[in-house]
This record gives C-alpha cells, structure tokens and sequence, in this order.
C-alpha cells in the first residue's frame, strides 16, 4: 500500500484521468476526496472507490476552502493534492477564440493551481510537508495549431509547478508535473481535436507517438501515484511525460 494514511485530493475525479487517479490512489491505500463539478459522476466515481465525494468549482476560492477544510474535518490531514480538473476551447484558429473562452480556460487550467496551493500550503506547513501533483500536458512542450490558447495554459502549469517546487521546498512541499498524450478517451478529446474523433484521426495521431498507443488513465495515474508517494520523496520540480516519447 503506496499510499497508506495518506489523503489525497484529486479534482476532476467523476471521469477520464481523473477518475483513474482516484480508483488508483484508493487501491493503494489513500483517503480520497474526489472533487468535481459534476455531482453525478463524481458521485458515482467516489462511491465506487469507497471515496468521499465534495463538489467543487476549481475556479472558485470558497470552493477550495470548503474542499481542504473536509479533509481535515474528515481524516485530520492533508498529503497531496492532484490537481487535474482542466478544460479546452474547441480547437480552431487563434483569433476565433472567445475573449470568454480564454478566460475559462485559463481560470479552471492555471488560476485552479494558484488557489489549491492558497488554500492548501498553509496546511501543509503546519503538518510539515505535502505534495502537488499538477496534470499539465505534452501540449505545453510541444504545441499545435488550433489549440494556442490552451496549450499556452499547460505551458504555465508547467512553468508554475517549477517555480512552486523552488519556493515551497524549505516547507518540505513537492510539486511536480504529468504530462498526457492525447487520449480519445477523454472527455475533451473532440474539442482537441475540433470534431468528431474518428479512426483516421486516430490513426494520424497514433503516428505521432513512438510506442504505438494512446495514453489511459491508469498510465497517468501511475505516474502521479509515484510522485505522491514517499518514493518520490527527493522529487521536486520535475515533469514526467506519459506520452510514448511523443515529446522527444
């Protein structure tokens, strides 16, 4: 059991990679609160993995407040938080972009990330350490057209998680990065890829990455289990890609 006593938040957790942290972490042993703003399916995730559930709007401070204050109501503590809630605008050129698009994108991608730590730092300094694991994506590293804002966005999670790590380290707090491949399994995969997913899509991007396949959930789930567990307890600032060297 990785994660024995520990409490994890994962937010975004009623599906896709989400979801997929979650059940992970529960398997290992973790106290999870699945956060989401879709009561329905974080419902139905956090019942499934024995887990509590608490809606939440990633974008919103009182939100954050009442999610970190649960899990000290409830277990006492606080280990991790995964931050992975995320959205995109459809895929399409630059300047059609909504001036709402990118504020939407950027509140629920990148303002999520400074508001868990507000809410979440000072509890991990009064226990003495914590980590965050932050779900940015290979689209922070290697940009498409069509996606500029929202790639723009993982590409501040990136750089945000690097700074957090070089200024949270004397509190004994980690924060390190995942970045996905592409996943048509995800709920936002046809706004990636601006309509309907289909096979010769696929195939066009399956030709992109060196190992064959797409990315799932439990392949980005193992990634942020080592980073939230004391294996990776020297770990700090770094990105793992779970993408089949398709950032290589």
């Amino acid at each position: 059991m990785r994660l024995r006593h520990k409490v994890a938040i994962v937010t975004g957790a009623g599906s896709g990679f989400g979801a997929g942290i979650a059940r992970r972490f529960a398997e290992e042993g973790a106290r999870v609160l699945v956060a989401d703003i879709d009561a329905k399916s974080g419902g139905e995730v956090a019942g499934k993995i024995g887990a509590a559930f608490v809606p939440a709007d990633v974008t919103k401070g009182a939100d954050w407040s009442r999610l970190v204050g649960e899990a000290i109501a409830r277990y006492g503590r606080l280990d991790a938080v995964v931050n992975n809630a995320g959205w995109t605008h459809r895929r399409k050129p630059y300047a059609e972009v909504s001036e709402a698009e990118f504020d939407k994108v950027y509140a629920v991608n990148v303002k999520s990330i400074y508001l868990s730590a507000i809410h979440a730092l000072p509890v991990f300094r009064r226990l003495g350490g914590g980590c965050f694991v932050n779900i940015a994506s290979t689209a922070g590293l290697r940009p498409r057209p069509g996606l500029t804002v929202y790639n723009s966005s993982k590409g501040a999670v990136i750089l945000m998680s690097k700074s957090m790590a070089a200024e949270f380290g004397p509190d004994k707090v980690r924060v390190n990065c995942v970045n996905p491949v592409f996943s048509p399994d995800t709920a936002l995969s046809a706004d990636f890829a601006g309509g309907a997913v289909t096979e010769d899509a696929k195939k066009a991007f399956l030709a992109t990455i060196p190992l064959g396949r797409f990315s799932t959930p439990l392949d980005v789930a193992n990634a942020c289990l080592y980073l939230a567990s004391d294996e990776a307890a020297m770990v700090s600032g770094s990105c793992i890609e779970v993408d089949g060297a398709r950032c290589v």
